[in-house]
């Protein structure tokens, strides 16, 4: 068997969520106010977010040139931190915890392909990051991964299973490396 990309269908499997109207205006109003170096007020970017369906908490950072794929599948909780250059490329469900930080250069990636299908069909699944958890920079998150409360991506990391709650994991492929914060009595 052999690839024939000639014979992908770029819509078969994929929910854009919007018409291709809404999608162009966001694409551009992304480029000036998102994608920008510009230091653009982070209320501003918030509220822009918000008008095109995002799902945006209170004392939310975004800093500059953050590229938000489609804000209407995007949910960020309260006082999270999406640091310089993130990319978000969210075909499906992103969901990022109040008190996250998503540091500067990571990509959430819920897009893939069936490296087994001639076709090379989709094969997208959301990403969850859990409240409080800290992905690092340059890291890498694949699609279906979940990532607990309170666990730590180490930068670099290229994480494409789950990480459990208060884990911390490093590496890549990204491996458990212990606890992030030690128990009331000093324990692990």
């Amino acid at each position: 068997m052999k690839t024939r990309l000639d014979q992908f269908d770029a819509e078969k499997g994929l929910d854009r969520g919007r018409s291709k109207l809404v999608e162009a205006v966001w694409y551009l109003l992304k480029c000036v106010f998102l994608l920008s170096a510009l230091p653009w007020p982070m209320g501003l970017k918030a509220k822009l977010l918000r008008a095109f369906g995002a799902k945006v908490g209170e004392g939310v950072v975004i800093k500059p040139r953050v590229n938000v794929h489609f804000p209407w599948k995007l949910k960020v909780g309260d006082h999270a931190w999406i640091g310089e250059e993130v990319f978000i490329l969210n075909f499906e469900p992103v969901k990022i915890g109040a008190q996250a930080c998503i540091s500067q250069r990571a990509f959430l990636c819920t897009g893939n392909h069936d490296y087994r299908d001639p076709q090379f069909s989709y094969r997208n699944a959301p990403i969850t990051i859990g409240s409080g958890a800290w992905i690092g920079a340059g890291v890498f998150v694949g699609p279906g991964v979940e990532v607990g409360e309170e666990a730590v991506a180490a930068a670099g990391s290229v994480i494409t299973r789950n990480v459990p709650a208060n884990t911390i994991v490093a590496g890549n492929p990204a491996s458990e490396r212990g606890p992030r914060w030690k128990s009331e009595d000093g324990r692990n």
